[in-house]
């Protein structure tokens, strides 16, 4: 890894069953790059996350975050910021959204410590950077599905990260939201110099805000700018069959094969 990658992925293979999840995927990611990761259902994207945490150890090849294995992580693992995929059965939980962002710090503080009340600063201004803060005595039931995804993410930035990891942070949002949410993720990704990698489906509106897109199914096909990225060729490569980016009034949206 050279000093302006967060991330570097050399040759990575996972396999499940004997069946290749991730093959031969190489992959640098720069301090400060907005990626997205983009590709089919089953392709590989929430493997390569875990790969990325530490959960997932490959079976072969070499990763790095901040210059280290991440099973080799120190107290850099306390600047790794994650958003997994939203899980409709947890949000009933009975918990304030101010208690739900204070879980973003006990990296900081340990597991078996109270939160003091610089902890609960920082969780309010984290609440205050996603436009939340004055729902912080609020339960999180209470929240619509774009809302709770805001505190998931003020979790994340209550860790004080430099890296922020989110699998399909927006599914269920409506695309005014989605629209919304990563315009968001662009403003934390400037104001806090972050490094972020999103997951994502939307091909065409994560495309208008982040920097760069990896496309992967199994393997890596490319890693460039989204003009780059969206042309017919390489999307078909990537799902195998034919892609078509079709603009309804401003935003565009991915359809594979047939538009009706």
């Amino acid at each position: 890894m050279t000093s302006s990658n967060v991330i570097s992925l050399e040759d990575v293979w996972v396999y499940y069953n004997e069946t290749p999840a991730l093959k031969a995927v190489s992959l640098d990611i720069r301090d400060g790059e907005f990626l997205g990761l983009i590709g089919p259902n089953g392709s590989g994207k929430t493997t390569l996350i875990r790969v990325i945490l530490g959960l997932v150890k490959p079976d072969r090849g070499r990763v790095t975050v901040f210059g280290s294995p991440p099973d080799k992580l120190g107290r850099e693992r306390r600047l790794i910021g994650y958003v997994p995929q939203r899980n409709l059965s947890d949000w009933s939980f009975p918990i304030s959204v101010l208690d739900v962002v204070l879980m973003g710090r006990y990296g900081r503080i340990g597991l078996f410590r109270r939160p003091t009340s610089v902890d609960e600063e920082i969780a309010l201004k984290s609440l205050e950077a996603v436009q939340m803060r004055e729902y912080a005595r609020r339960h999180l039931a209470q929240l619509s599905g774009g809302q709770q995804q805001r505190v998931m993410i003020a979790r994340a930035l209550a860790a004080e990260p430099r890296l922020l990891l989110l699998d399909e942070p927006a599914a269920g949002v409506d695309i005014h939201g989605e629209e919304q949410f990563y315009g968001l993720l662009k403003e934390l990704k400037e104001k806090h110099g972050l490094t972020i990698v999103v997951v994502t489906h939307d091909i065409a509106v994560v495309s208008s805000h982040v920097e760069k897109l990896a496309c992967l199914n199994q393997t890596l096909y490319i890693h460039a700018s989204p003009d780059e990225v969206l042309t017919a060729g390489t999307l078909q490569k990537v799902y195998g069959c034919e892609v078509e980016l079709l603009a309804h009034g401003r935003i565009p949206h991915r359809v594979v094969e047939e538009h009706h």
